[in-house]
């Protein structure tokens, strides 16, 4: 077991040695000097830079959809990720040791003196492997936004989906919606309905924060997916960051207590 761990580990450095700098940028974790605080940054600046441009006569909000998946470690497929890696430059044969190692996995489950029968797995990165990190934010490097108006921040398998909505329109944050939905379906990942939310922010004087579940409206081309549960999402940690950050961060804190 040593000298696998040692071993994932060459093969780790193998991979990252040979991949750009700027690939997946909105990924913030499994990456050196970047922590969760860093996501949550970035979605804040995301949201109040959106905001203070459209005061005025320009009206602006911002949807947010948090997106949860199911067991994400397991669900990656080893060909997708094979034609993945190939994609982003990694060798023949590099490509197929991964391809080997995540196939045909034996599993056994041992309680006391008891083991049960052997499991055939061709699916999922181990668990507790040095690679499956790594492997994950390279199975997911292409889940990114579509429209220049959002944005798709991930952090691990968390992701947020970030629509800045100008005068109403919401056309291009309904298609990313769709187009994520999509995506998962293509790459065999599920998502975890009851830990999906759905986050509405307004900063305009003559609009609180009074949205239901009620008033949202479910997408059509979505229906397998109700994702709209409108809330607030209570563990941002907004408290933690800076409170020099201006009113705008202390209005986010105050409405996440309210609510």
């Amino acid at each position: 077991m040593f000298f696998l761990k040692c071993f994932e580990k060459l093969v780790k450095e193998r991979i990252c040695s040979s991949l750009p700098s700027t690939l997946d940028p909105l990924q913030f974790a499994y990456r050196p000097n970047r922590f969760t605080e860093d996501a949550i940054a970035h979605i804040l600046h995301t949201i109040l830079s959106h905001l203070d441009k459209t005061k005025g006569n320009v009206s602006g909000y911002v949807r947010l959809l948090f997106i949860d998946y199911s067991s994400a470690f397991n669900t990656i497929t080893p060909p997708i990720l094979d034609t993945k890696l190939r994609a982003l430059g990694q060798n023949d044969a590099l490509c197929k040791w991964i391809l080997d190692f995540l196939s045909d996995r034996p599993q056994v489950v041992k309680v006391g003196n008891h083991t049960s029968s052997s499991l055939t797995l061709n699916t999922g990165a181990p668990q507790g492997c040095v690679l499956s990190p790594l492997l994950y934010s390279l199975y997911t490097h292409d889940c990114t936004a579509t429209f220049d108006s959002n944005t798709i921040v991930k952090f691990a398998d968390d992701t947020a989906v970030i629509g800045l909505i100008t005068n109403n329109d919401e056309r291009a944050y309904l298609e990313e919606a769709r187009l994520l939905t999509q995506w998962c379906q293509e790459n065999n990942l599920h998502l975890n309905v009851s830990k999906t939310k759905e986050m509405l922010v307004d900063f305009g004087r003559k609009q609180t924060f009074y949205y239901t579940a009620s008033q949202m409206k479910a997408y059509k081309s979505l229906e397998a997916y109700n994702y709209f549960v409108c809330g607030w999402v209570n563990d941002l940690a907004v408290d933690s960051l800076d409170p020099c950050q201006g009113p705008h961060i202390l209005m986010l804190r105050t409405t996440g207590r309210d609510s």
